[in-house]
C-alpha cells in the first residue's frame, strides 16, 4: 500500500495497536483510541502507570482490517493449504514521546473528540477555557511520530490471474458481508485479473460492487435534476445512498464515476431499486443493462421474491429483466410513473442476462 493508503486505514481504525517495553525491558500491548495529528499517531491516558513510563521507548502502532476469508475450496477442491485471509494492514515505528505543550494536547483532545464524537455537543476544548483548563492540564497526551511507515495489503497477489478471477466469482457467490468490497478491493490490488462475467460492461468502464461514502457526492452530481428526486435535497440523496445495503456504480477509464444504482430490502421477501442512472455520454452504450444486471445479482438483492421499482420512461429496458407493469399500482396520470415488478419463482436464483448491448437509454 502507498502511504496515504496507509495512512487512511489508520486515520479510519476504530481503535489501534501499541506495542514497546517497559524500562526493565519487559513488552507491553496495549489498545488505544489514537487520531493522526501533525505526522503522528497520538493519543491520550492516565498521568501514571506503563505509558508514561514508556516515554522515550521505541514503539509500534499498527491497525488491521479483515477484506475476506478466502475458503481452501476457492482455490483448491481437496487441498487445505490454500485456507487464507484477505487483509489490509499499517504500521507505524517511532518513540513514544509526551505532548507536553497545552495547545498541542488540545488539538490532540479536539481531534480524539471530532473522530469519535463527530456529531459534537460539547464545549470546543481550549486549554484556557474554564472547563478545561486543569484537565488539559493533568492529562497523558502521547505521540508515536511517523519515522516509519508501512501498509501492506494481502488480496491475493500470489494467486495467478486466472485464480484470482475464480476467487472474485466465488467471491460474489458466497456474498457474506463485505464480500462485495473485497471484489473491488482484490481488482484494484491487481489490474491484471480477467473480467468475470458478473462484471462484464463496455469497454471503457469498470463496474464497481460496493459504492461507498467517498461516492455519495459523485452520485448526487448524476441524480441532479432527475424527476424522481423532485422534493428531495441533495444531503437526503447522499444520506439515502449510504444506508442503502446495495449500491452498485461504474467508473470510467479515470476513476470518475459514470454509473449507479441502488436498492433496499429485506433479502427474502422484497427488495426496491432506486436511482439507476448513468452519465449522458455513456448512454444507450449498454451500461445501464450492465448495471441492472449487477443490481439484481447483488447478495442484499438476488434472494427477493420480488423486487420493485418505479418508472417513467425506462420500461422497455427493466422487461429485459422480466419485470412487469403493474398498473393498478401505479399513480394516476399518464406522466406519472408506472410501477413495475420482479416476481422470481420460489426456491430458484434470478437469472439474469449477461449482455450488455441493446437499447439502453440510461
Amino acid at each position: 500500500m502507498d502511504a496515504a493508503e496507509a495512512l487512511a486505514l489508520l486515520g479510519r481504525a476504530p481503535a489501534v495497536h501499541l506495542a514497546t517495553t517497559t524500562p526493565d525491558g519487559l513488552p507491553l500491548a496495549r489498545t488505544v483510541h489514537g487520531v493522526v495529528v501533525r505526522d503522528a499517531l497520538a493519543f491520550h491516558g492516565a498521568p501514571a502507570g506503563e505509558k508514561v513510563a514508556s516515554v522515550g521507548r521505541p514503539a509500534v502502532v499498527w491497525a488491521e482490517e479483515v477484506v475476506a476469508s478466502i475458503p481452501s475450496y476457492f482455490v483448491d477442491p481437496e487441498r487445505a493449504c490454500p485456507a487464507t485471509t484477505y487483509y489490509r494492514s499499517v504500521q507505524v515505528h517511532g518513540p513514544i514521546e509526551e505532548v507536553a505543550d497545552p495547545r498541542a494536547k488540545a488539538e490532540v483532545l479536539a481531534a480524539l473528540m471530532a473522530r469519535f464524537q463527530p456529531e459534537g455537543g460539547h464545549v470546543p476544548i481550549d486549554p484556557d477555557h474554564p472547563l478545561y483548563r486543569k484537565a488539559v492540564a493533568s492529562i497523558l497526551v502521547l505521540r508515536v511520530p511517523f519515522e516509519r511507515l508501512d501498509g501492506k495489503a494481502k488480496l491475493g497477489q500470489n494467486r495467478g490471474p486466472a485464480e484470482r478471477a475464480q476467487i472474485l466469482e466465488r467471491l460474489w457467490a458466497r456474498g457474506a458481508p463485505g464480500d462485495a468490497r473485497a471484489v473491488d478491493l482484490v481488482r484494484a490490488a491487481n489490474p491484471d485479473t480477467p473480467v468475470p462475467a458478473f462484471l462484464a460492461c463496455p469497454d471503457g468502464a469498470t463496474l464497481a460492487c460496493a459504492l461507498g461514502p467517498d461516492d455519495a457526492a459523485a452520485a448526487a452530481d448524476l441524480l441532479e435534476g432527475t424527476y424522481w428526486n423532485t422534493g428531495f435535497t441533495r444531503a437526503e440523496i447522499v444520506g439515502a445512498h449510504g444506508g442503502s445495503p446495495a449500491w452498485v456504480g461504474a467508473r470510467d477509464g479515470g476513476g470518475r464515476l459514470v454509473a449507479s444504482a441502488r436498492a433496499i430490502g429485506d433479502g427474502s421477501k422484497r427488495a426496491w431499486v432506486y436511482d439507476v442512472v448513468v452519465a449522458p455520454a455513456w448512454r444507450r452504450r449498454g451500461l445501464g443493462g450492465a448495471l441492472m444486471r449487477l443490481l439484481l445479482d447483488h447478495p442484499c438483492v438476488r434472494g427477493a421474491r420480488q423486487v420493485w421499482l418505479q418508472t417513467r420512461d425506462q420500461q422497455r429496458l427493466y422487461a429485459r429483466f422480466g419485470f412487469v407493469e403493474r398498473p393498478d399500482l401505479s399513480p394516476r396520470g399518464s406522466a406519472e410513473r408506472t410501477t413495475m415488478v420482479l416476481e422470481r419463482p420460489r426456491g430458484r436464483a434470478p437469472a439474469v442476462s449477461t449482455s450488455v448491448g441493446g437499447d439502453n437509454s440510461v
